[in-house]
C-alpha cells in the first residue's frame, strides 16, 4: 500500500498546442494552398466583387480545378476523399479573404451535396455526385420558405403523386447558389396533415441563369442533366452582405419530378435535412471563424502602422487588450469548430457541439469585425479597407443555417436531455441512514 506508483511513458511528452494535435501534415499543406489562393486570387478582387455584386466565375473555375468543392467526397465520386475537417479548413481559409467565396463552396457541399451523398441511392449518388464533387456544375438547398424559416416544419410547398413521379408546386426563398447552381435538394410536403413526418425530399435540376459565361469558361453547365422543366430561379436578392454569392428565390411551377430523384424515404425529409443543416452549422462556425481572423489581421496590421499622438495606435493599450480579447476568443472559437468536425468525422453525435461551434463563432465574427472597425476610426469604416465588408459579411452568420436564437433553443435541449438521463446519485443525511433508511 506504500509502494510509490510509477507511470511508464513510450514517448516524449507532447506538448503542442491542443489545436495542434487535430490537424495533420495534410491538413496544414492545404490550409496552406489554398491561402496562398486567397492571397493571390481573391484579395485583389474582393473589394470590386462586393462593389458589384458579380459572380466570381472565374475564381470558381480555379477552385473546381483545386478540388475544393468535393473535399470531403470520396475519390471514386470524383472528390479529394478527405476527411470533414479538411473541409471545414477549406472554409476558414476562403472566408479570412472572402465570404462570398467561402459561402459559395460551403453551400455546395454541405447543403447541395452531402444529403445526396449521405441519403442517395446508388444510382443517384453517381449521376449527380460527380458533376458536384468536380465542380463542373454548383449545388444548392431549397429548404427555406416565406412561411417556413426558424420553424422548418412549416413547409408549403406541396408534392403530389402523379403517374411515376411528383408534381411539385410552391416556392423557396433566400437559397444559395440558386440562379448560378443546376442540381439541387428541395423540400416539399407529400402526406398533409401529418407535419414534418409528412415532408420528402427530391433531387431536381435547372440550367444555370449564367449559360453563355458557364460555356465560356468550361465550367458550370452540364447539358445532359435531367433537368426539370417548371423550376426556374428568380431575380438575385440585393443583399447587404454575402454580395458576390448568388442568393434567389427557387420556384416550383407543376414540375415533375421522376421518382428515382426522391431522395430517401417518403416522409424522412424533416429528418434527414435536420442532419444536413447539423453538419451544416459546423461550416457557417468555419466561415464566422475565417471572417474573424481576417477582421483581426486587418485591424493588426492598421494599428501597428497608423500614428496617433506620435506613436503608433497598437502602442496604446487599450487597442492591445481589444485585439487580445478578440484573439483570445479566436483560438476558443477554433476549439468549439475544429472538435466538432473532429466528432462528425468520428461518427459520434455532434449536434450540440455543432450549435455551439455556430451560436460562438458567428457572435464572434460580428464582434471581431466591430472591434476591428473601432480601432482603425474612419478608416475602418471606408471600404478602403476590408473590415466594413467583413462587418457586413459576419450578420448574415447569426441568422442562415438556423438562427442564434435556435441554435440557444438546440442547445438547451440537448443539455435536458443530458441531464435528466444520468443516474442522480444523492447521499443521505446520516440520521436518515442509522435509522435504516436509504435513497435511491
Amino acid at each position: 500500500m506504500g509502494g510509490a506508483i510509477s507511470v511508464v511513458t513510450t514517448s516524449e511528452p507532447d506538448f503542442r498546442p491542443l489545436i495542434d494535435r487535430y490537424l495533420t501534415e495534410e491538413h496544414v499543406a492545404l490550409r496552406e494552398r489554398v491561402a496562398r489562393f486567397g492571397r493571390e486570387s481573391i484579395e485583389p478582387v474582393a473589394r470590386e466583387l462586393d462593389e458589384t455584386g458579380d459572380f466570381p466565375w472565374e475564381n470558381v473555375q480555379r477552385m473546381a480545378e483545386m478540388g475544393l468543392f468535393g473535399v470531403p467526397v470520396p475519390e471514386h465520386f470524383g472528390g479529394m476523399g478527405l476527411d470533414y475537417l479538411s473541409y471545414i479548413l477549406v472554409i476558414e481559409e476562403l472566408a479570412k479573404f472572402d465570404a462570398s467565396h467561402s459561402i459559395t463552396v460551403s453551400a455546395h457541399t454541405t447543403l447541395g451535396m452531402s444529403p445526396i451523398l449521405a441519403f442517395g441511392t446508388e444510382d443517384q449518388k453517381e449521376r449527380f455526385v460527380p458533376p458536384l464533387a468536380s465542380g463542373e456544375v454548383l449545388g444548392g438547398f431549397g429548404l427555406t420558405e416565406p412561411g417556413a424559416g426558424s420553424d422548418a416544419s412549416g413547409t408549403r410547398t406541396r408534392a403530389v403523386r402523379d403517374g411515376a413521379g411528383f408534381r411539385i408546386n410552391g416556392s423557396k426563398i433566400f437559397i444559395t447558389n440558386a440562379g448560378v447552381g443546376e442540381i439541387f435538394v428541395a423540400t416539399a410536403v407529400t402526406t398533409p396533415r401529418k407535419g414534418s413526418k409528412g415532408i420528402s425530399s427530391f433531387i431536381v435540376c435547372k440550367p444555370t441563369v449564367d449559360l453563355d459565361r458557364a460555356k465560356v469558361l468550361g465550367c458550370g453547365h452540364r447539358a445532359d442533366l435531367p433537368f426539370t422543366e417548371g423550376v426556374r430561379a428568380g431575380e438575385k436578392e440585393d443583399k447587404m452582405g454575402w454580395r458576390a454569392s448568388d442568393t434567389r428565390e427557387l420556384h416550383f411551377e407543376d414540375a415533375f419530378v421522376p421518382e428515382d430523384q426522391q431522395l430517401g424515404e417518403e416522409g424522412q425529409g424533416f429528418v434527414n435535412f435536420m442532419k444536413t443543416l447539423d453538419a451544416g452549422r459546423i461550416g457557417v462556425a468555419a466561415l464566422s471563424l475565417g471572417l474573424a481572423e481576417g477582421a483581426l489581421e486587418s485591424a493588426v496590421r492598421y494599428t501597428h502602422g497608423r500614428k496617433q499622438f506620435g506613436q503608433p495606435v497598437w502602442d496604446f493599450q487599450q487597442v492591445q487588450f481589444r485585439m487580445a480579447d478578440i484573439a483570445t476568443d479566436i483560438e476558443a472559437g477554433r476549439h468549439l469548430t475544429y472538435h466538432a468536425a473532429w466528432l462528425k468525422d468520428q461518427g459520434a453525435p455532434f449536434a450540440k457541439q455543432a450549435a455551439m461551434a455556430k451560436l460562438f463563432c458567428s457572435e464572434l465574427a460580428m464582434r471581431a469585425s466591430l472591434g476591428a472597425i473601432q480601432v482603425m476610426g474612419g478608416a475602418g469604416y471606408t471600404s478602403d479597407y476590408p473590415v466594413e465588408r467583413m462587418m457586413r459579411d459576419a450578420k448574415i452568420c447569426e441568422i442562415g443555417e438556423g438562427t442564434n436564437e435556435i441554435q440557444r433553443l438546440v442547445i438547451a435541449r440537448q443539455l435536458l436531455g443530458e441531464v435528466m438521463t444520468e443516474p442522480r446519485k444523492e447521499s443521505a443525511p446520516a440520521d436518515l441512514v442509522s435509522a435504516g433508511a436509504s435513497v435511491n
